[in-house]
Order: structure tokens, then C-alpha cells, then sequence
């Protein structure tokens, strides 16, 4: 009985072994697109961070030898036919909050490292807790921010019956930004990560270079780079730098996890679901 009891276990991590090996194979060349929300010592919330938890996890990159690459450069490598460094990574932000202004741009100076912020245009100059265009042009024209679009107002296009609508989310954020920063619009990012076949497709017509959805798994090449992965920092109250580098470095377990996990919830099976662990 004990033998039997060894061999299973031998055999199991045998198994468990292979198939990290594989998932991790099928995953190389990919790179962690990381999203984030908000950051402040103030909203006590599972979409944000204190600066003291953003800051080291900035430190941990630039200590741990990442390259931090715009999107722009990431698009430049996969198509030209470059190499990618070691280990890159890019940094985005959802939203624009008055707190990217406040926390995230002089953190961003201090270990000079770059991101792109995504922001709803309808918001901006609108309420006090986003940024103002003023702001905008001061966090763009300091080279360590590019702001991209988030859609006019964050509106899930899996809500939008109408092209004609999904037209002015896609379009009219992409003229706000062209119009106010006086640079192109390249990139947009879906409310709530989710997209539609539509939104690619007009996403493309308009002029975007690539999209960015939601997801744990890492960003890869593709013929069309509208539906590029990102991993979300932000998903608990507990943003340890564990945590963060536990997601940085497993993402391909991590997205394999989630994947699981949604899938038992779409199959009727939720408390099942509830057992699988998300970092």
C-alpha cells in the first residue's frame, strides 16, 4: 500500500511537472502587458493600491533587470522582425484618475520608467477625480507617459446594439486625444477588457494599431494585434509584492487557472469554481 501511495505521488508530479513544462513552452516569447487603476492611500478597494505597494512594485522591476517598452516598441519588435530584451514588460493604467497624475506620474520619474495611460476622454475635465488635459499634455510631453484611448465613456461594447454608436466610442475618443495632445491615437483599450468582433474590426478601420482586452496570460504576436492580453494588478485587497510577482512570473499558470475557473462558472458549477485560487 505505501509503495502504491509513492508511485502515485511520483507519478503525479511527474505529470504536474510536464505539464507546467508545456504551458510554459507554449507561452515563451509572450510578455506581461500589466494593468493597473488606481493608486492612492485613500479608496480602500480591490482596484487600487497604495503608492507604497505601486512604488516597490516598480523598484522590483527595474531591480529584477525588466525592460519597461511602450506598446509602440513591443508592435515595432513583433512586425520588424526585432528582438525583444530579456525581460520586457509593459505598464498600462485604466481610467485616468487624478491619482495617475498625482501618485503614479512622479513615481514613473523617479525610477524613469515608462506607461501608457488609457483614458476616457467624456471624463476628463469633467469631475474632479480624473485628470484634466492639461495634465495630459504635461504627462505626455514628458516622454514617460503615453495617453491612449479608453473610449469616449467606458461603455462595455458588449451593451452597444448600434455600429453607429460603437463608431463614436472608438472614434470620437481617438479625435479627443488628436485633437487636445496634437499626436496620434495608436492604441485603445476595451471597457472592462471585453471586446466584440465588431469593435475589432472598426477599431482597425479608424486606425488603431492594436487593442488591448483583459485577461492573466501574456500578450503574443499575432496576424492582428487587436485583442492583445493584459494581466489586472488590481483584483484584491490585498496587493502584495508577492502577489504582484507571482502574477508577473506565472501568468501562463495563472490565465490557465482563470480560464478553468470561468469555465466551470459558465458551466453551472460556481462553487466549484470558488475552490480554484487566483493569485
Amino acid at each position: 500500500m505505501k509503495r502504491a501511495v509513492i508511485t502515485l505521488v511520483i507519478l503525479t508530479v511527474v505529470a504536474v511537472s510536464g505539464f507546467l513544462f508545456w504551458l510554459f513552452e507554449r507561452e515563451a516569447g509572450g510578455v506581461p502587458v500589466l494593468t493597473y487603476y488606481r493608486v492612492n492611500d485613500v479608496d480602500k478597494n480591490a482596484f487600487t493600491l497604495t503608492v507604497e505597494q505601486f512604488d516597490a512594485q516598480m523598484k522590483f522591476l527595474v531591480d529584477d533587470g525588466y525592460t519597461v517598452m511602450t506598446p509602440d516598441e513591443l508592435l515595432d519588435a513583433w512586425e520588424g522582425g526585432g528582438s525583444l530584451p530579456g525581460k520586457p514588460v509593459v505598464v498600462t493604467f485604466d481610467g485616468g484618475h487624478s491619482d495617475n497624475y498625482k501618485n503614479v506620474f512622479p513615481i514613473l520619474q523617479k525610477y524613469n520608467l515608462r506607461a501608457t495611460m488609457f483614458v476616457i476622454t467624456d471624463n476628463i475635465n469633467l469631475y474632479p477625480n480624473y485628470i484634466t488635459w492639461q495634465q495630459a499634455q504635461e504627462m505626455q510631453a514628458s516622454g514617460l507617459v503615453d495617453i491612449e484611448s479608453h473610449t469616449l465613456s467606458n461603455k462595455s461594447f458588449l451593451e452597444i446594439s448600434s455600429r453607429d454608436k460603437l463608431w463614436d466610442q472608438i472614434y470620437g475618443s481617438k479625435q479627443a486625444i488628436e485633437w487636445y495632445l496634437k499626436k496620434p491615437a495608436k492604441f485603445i483599450a476595451y471597457p472592462d477588457g471585453r471586446y466584440t468582433i465588431e469593435a475589432e474590426e472598426l477599431c482597425k478601420e479608424v486606425g488603431y494599431r492594436a487593442g488591448f482586452a483583459m485577461d492573466y496570460g501574456l500578450a503574443h504576436y499575432q496576424p492582428k494585434n487587436y485583442v492583445l492580453d493584459r494581466i489586472p494588478i488590481y483584483g484584491s485587497n490585498s496587493h502584495t509584492l508577492l502577489r504582484f510577482k507571482m502574477r508577473l512570473k506565472g501568468a501562463p499558470v495563472v490565465a490557465a487557472l482563470s480560464r478553468f475557473k470561468n469555465r466551470l462558472i459558465k458551466d453551472g458549477n460556481p462553487e466549484v469554481a470558488e475552490l480554484i485560487p487566483i493569485p
